[in-house]
């Protein structure tokens, strides 16, 4: 099943951020050109592709939150993926510009989670949604509380 259109609409005190006018939802937004090396034989992004756009989006979510992901490294965290979901509605091909969105969603003591949402930057079709989970781990690879620069993050993403 299709889910509804994304409909977003710029948020000029928000540079680089959107609200989806069917969930209400603010989004980061940033945008990217599929290359030729991300298709596959028969000439759309391979699936596994979609992993990689959605850590696009969230690096640069955080590099424009002035908190970049090598910033968390060098203070001792580090936030592998522990469960992944894509859901796929229509494919890209070579040189389709995508806008990916990206938004802070779950916190817990150790796990947080991304959401995402893919869309052709032509016309704003829905190509890709899912989320990434993460759990904190400390460098030994102990799950840890996560930092509160982390926390400062999900508590600041505009809401508007």
């Amino acid at each position: 099943m299709r889910p509804k259109p994304f409909l977003s609409r710029e948020l000029p005190e928000f540079p680089h951020h959107v609200k989806d006018s069917n969930s209400g939802l603010t989004w980061h937004r940033c945008e990217m050109r599929t290359l030729y090396v991300d298709t596959d034989r028969s000439q759309v992004v391979y699936h596994a592709n979609y992993l990689r756009y959605f850590e696009f989006g969230r690096a640069e979510l955080m590099r424009g939150a002035s908190y970049p992901y090598k910033e968390i490294e060098e203070s001792g965290y580090i936030y592998p993926i522990i469960k992944t979901e894509l859901n796929y509605y229509t494919p890209l091909f070579y040189d389709d510009l995508m806008y990916i969105h990206t938004r802070p969603s779950s916190l817990e003591l150790v796990k947080l989670q991304f959401d995402y949402v893919i869309t052709r930057a032509e016309d704003g079709e829905i190509i890709c949604t899912g989320f990434t989970r993460h759990c904190a781990v400390n460098s030994d690879g102990i799950p840890v509380q996560i930092d509160a620069k982390t926390i400062k993050l999900w508590e600041s993403f505009p809401a508007a």
